[in-house]
């Protein structure tokens, strides 16, 4: 093993190379997950009957929705349909709302993926209507649980499964997986091996959800990849790395987060995620080209809405005093759309280092908000202080730790984001707020090289709690250009000296740099019609000499 990649993994917690072994043996026993196998029961006792799936309404939603379909359909469940709510209409789970929609279908059972935790009303109506319901999540439990005939989710108290990370799709897999076992205990061949076939779904998933990449999640990831660079994958993640200008035999777990994953999300978002959904169940390759091209469009659409919010989220805050900024920033107004306030969360984070809840105008007495949070601040934990001393001003809530979402009464905006600041200082006094990068230090000249950047992108999945390798130096700016639409192209030279280097810095285009600049950056390859390149993709950018012009 390269040094320099030995001293990466090292210093992200792996102790012993067998821990880089990703081979599918290594999976956590699928029988060791709560629950799981009177999950199977139940699923066997509907074998005959009429299954409703009901999703969520990303990515994570999507593919575990997706998983569930094709697997069943695999295992000879002949009766089962989907739901996916839209955000609009319906909101966030299995509510009481959704339920009365599924219930029109005649349901024996319904299934949860990616959702339910929450759900007590609605499991509640479910039970009312005598339909029995399969909780199937990955979410953080309240204090209280829905009365579901059985729940499999890795978060519930007292768990003893070895990871606590798995997203959605990966609870979904693990009951599928449990599944086919017992099926082919009972004489279908093959069954055991059927929920592999799609481990691309719970790559994509996984990645896109932004779960930590423990060594389980990373298993999953890898072998999911290894299915897409094979060309095992469904037509649906072929189209959509296609119409992203990916290739399936290069692909890496960004390409999944950052190409086809905003594509799937956009749906969700904007319109419906049954596009998405189909997208990713269908078997016919023209068919899912057009449904990739019509999520590529989605996605335009939601760049171009992001844009404009971004821009208001950003003069909102830069109006205010950078040395009074509250610990916890809310945004709001009144024009912005719901599906997108998550996006700008997330953006208006990195700009002011701290959590962010950017919220829309649901209806005329109700606004709803997505939060994004830092590293150190938990952000379901914050709401769930707040909601405690404050009963009655969070009308509903859930999410993660870097994530969150919630419903509050409009008039009570002010009372919440006065509330919210306050609470984050009371539990996290020493959070650090000063957007620092942590890198992985100076890339040693000889490493930066073609091999070099193979050797990174073949080590990976890289992800969130297991990073990407992040490097800083001094460059000499040789030349530069702008490419794209808001994109700055640099030839550059290592201060130290060697060979110059092309880099891409991201919606980073603005003042003519000169002389030397100190970089954060990623080292990658760039593959232009057929040629393979060392790439830096640069992260930050600090003039040391020659200020910006």
């Amino acid at each position: 093993m390269h040094p320099v990649l030995a001293r990466l993994y090292a210093m992200r917690g792996v102790v012993d190379s067998r821990e880089l072994d990703y081979a599918l043996g290594r999976l956590l026993p699928v029988g060791s997950l709560d629950n799981v196998d009177a999950a199977v029961e139940l699923l066997l006792e509907h074998h005959e009957g009429r299954i409703v799936v009901v999703g969520d309404f990303d990515v994570d939603g999507a593919t575990s929705t997706a998983i569930m379909l094709r697997c069943l359909a695999d295992f000879g469940f002949l009766d089962v349909a989907y739901l996916v709510p839209n955000r609009f209409d319906y909101g966030y789970g299995l509510t009481p709302e959704i339920v009365a929609e599924a219930a029109g279908l005649a349901p024996d059972l319904i299934v949860t993926v990616d959702n339910g935790i929450s759900s007590l009303r609605g499991v509640a109506a479910a039970n009312a209507a005598g339909i029995q319901v399969l909780v199937t999540d990955h979410h953080l439990p309240g204090g209280d649980v829905p009365d579901a005939a059985v729940i499999v989710n890795p978060n519930l108290p007292g768990s003893r499964f070895g990871s606590r990370n798995l997203a959605g799709v990966g609870v979904a897999f693990y009951v599928l997986a449990a599944l086919g076992q017992a099926l082919e205990r009972d004489g279908r061949e093959g069954a055991a091996r059927v929920p592999a076939k799609y481990l691309d779904l719970v790559a994509l998933g996984t990645v896109a959800d932004v779960v930590p990449l423990d060594r389980n999640n990373r298993v999953l990831v890898e072998q999911g990849i290894r299915r897409i660079r094979a060309g095992r994958t469904v037509a649906g993640i072929d189209a959509l790395l296609d119409v992203a200008g990916r290739q399936a035999r290069r692909v890496v777990s960004t390409d999944l987060g950052f190409a086809v994953g905003p594509r799937l999300n956009a749906a969700g978002r904007l319109d419906d995620m049954s596009v998405g959904i189909e997208c990713l169940l269908t078997d016919d390759r023209a068919a899912a080209a057009g449904f990739a091209a019509e999520l590529d469009a989605i996605n335009r659409e939601r760049r171009e809405i992001e844009s404009d919010m971004r821009e208001q989220a950003f003069a909102f805050v830069d109006a205010m005093d950078a040395r009074r900024l509250p610990p916890c920033v809310c945004v709001y107004d009144a024009s912005w759309h719901q599906g997108i306030v998550g996006l700008v969360a997330a953006r208006v984070k990195e700009r002011c280092h701290r959590p962010v809840i950017a919220f829309a105008q649901e209806d005329a007495t109700t606004l709803k908000g997505s939060a994004r949070s830092v590293y150190g601040v938990h952000a379901r934990d914050l709401l769930e202080h707040v909601d405690t001393l404050n009963p009655g001003l969070i009308e509903k809530f859930g999410g993660h730790a870097m994530a969150a979402g919630l419903t509050i009464v409009k008039d009570r905006y002010d009372e919440f984001r006065r509330l919210a600041a306050e609470s984050l200082e009371a539990l996290y006094p020493d959070a650090d707020f000063s957007g620092k990068l942590v890198t992985d230090g100076p890339l040693p000249g000889g490493a930066l090289s073609l091999s070099f950047a193979r050797e990174l992108r073949a080590a990976g999945p890289w992800g969130s709690a297991f990073p990407e390798p992040l490097w800083n130096g001094d460059f000499e700016v040789l030349e530069q250009r702008t490419v794209g639409e808001n994109h700055l192209k640099l030839r550059l030279r290592p201060a130290s000296g060697g060979n110059p280097i092309d880099a891409i810095a991201f919606n980073q285009a603005g003042p003519s740099l000169r002389g030397v600049v100190r970089l954060a950056y990623r080292l990658d390859v760039n593959e232009y019609r057929g040629v393979e390149r060392p790439q830096l993709v640069v992260e930050q950018i600090v003039a040391l000499e020659s200020a910006a012009a």
